[in-house]
């Protein structure tokens, strides 16, 4: 595989770090109500468009959702309740995802349910975030205040948006996403042959070898850990394999175009 040397351009890829939420009960019911307003949101969004046939009139696009939410807004009151930029960013994330539909990248939107990829996303003047200390973070929520997160690695500085998502377990998340800086390229427009390993992560046609970082001591500290049978009782499969499921994903990540080992926003070192 023959790829031409050149920079990555800077839209070109999203830097996601996402981290473990911890919200109190009174907060987590009110984040329960904004996942609530935005799933609605969505599904009616998803109706409208559903409705369309050949012959009728086209459906409504972002600007005139828009403007039918803030009339809805003021005829509901648990609408108006809840928080306007959770409710019309709902209906941005929908209308690109019809973008994507319609540039075939992406299959069509479909209906939200309960329980299933509940979440919000939290932009502009609303998104807010602070470190409390070493350990521990707050994002603002509207309508729902400061909340607390694990800070297990530091928030993005270029972070202007937050998403955040509920699991099947009942798991809080808050995911930053930022666009990171271009990597730049010699523009000597030499062309370097990268073959992708197991061993080896990634060889150079210039004989370099690129290794990605593996685990670190804590890590499989932990992981032997969490492999070792209990006393007095057999150890269960899922944890006799965590070791080697945990190191096959990171060989998996290490051939994946895209990742951190490779740097901040190319798949492969440049030359």
């Amino acid at each position: 595989m023959n790829r031409h040397v050149s920079s990555v351009p800077p839209a070109s890829l999203i830097c996601v770090s996402r981290y473990r939420l911890q919200p109190t009960p009174a907060q987590e019911a009110a984040l329960l109500e904004h996942c609530g307003h935005a799933r609605f949101v969505w599904n009616l969004a998803v109706e409208q468009h559903q409705h369309w046939k050949p012959g009728r009139k086209s459906a409504p696009g972002f600007a005139e959702q828009c403007r039918q939410l803030t009339d809805a807004r003021a005829e509901f009151e648990w609408l108006r309740a809840g928080s306007v930029n959770v409710q019309q960013q709902a209906l941005k994330d929908f209308a690109q995802a019809m973008n994507n539909f319609f540039a075939g990248t992406h299959n069509r939107p479909t209906w939200r349910k309960r329980s299933q990829g509940e979440g919000f996303r939290i932009v502009g003047k609303d998104y807010r975030a602070r470190k409390m200390s070493r350990k521990v973070g707050e994002a603002w929520v509207p309508k729902v205040g400061w909340v607390r997160f694990r800070l297990s690695r530091q928030v993005p500085a270029e972070a202007k948006s937050c998403r955040i998502t509920r699991d099947a377990a009942g798991r809080w998340h808050v995911a930053f996403a930022a666009i990171p800086e271009p990597v730049p390229a010699p523009g000597t427009g030499e062309v370097v042959g990268v073959d992708r390993g197991v061993a080896v992560s990634a060889a150079l046609s210039t004989g370099e070898l690129l290794t990605a970082p593996t685990l670190r001591d804590a890590e499989k500290k932990r992981l032997r850990r969490s492999a070792a049978p209990r006393e007095g009782a057999a150890s269960p499969p899922h944890r006799r394999c965590a070791y080697q499921r945990r190191h096959r994903q990171c060989l998996r990540g290490c051939a994946a175009p895209g990742r951190s080992a490779f740097g901040p926003t190319a798949p492969a070192a440049v030359h």
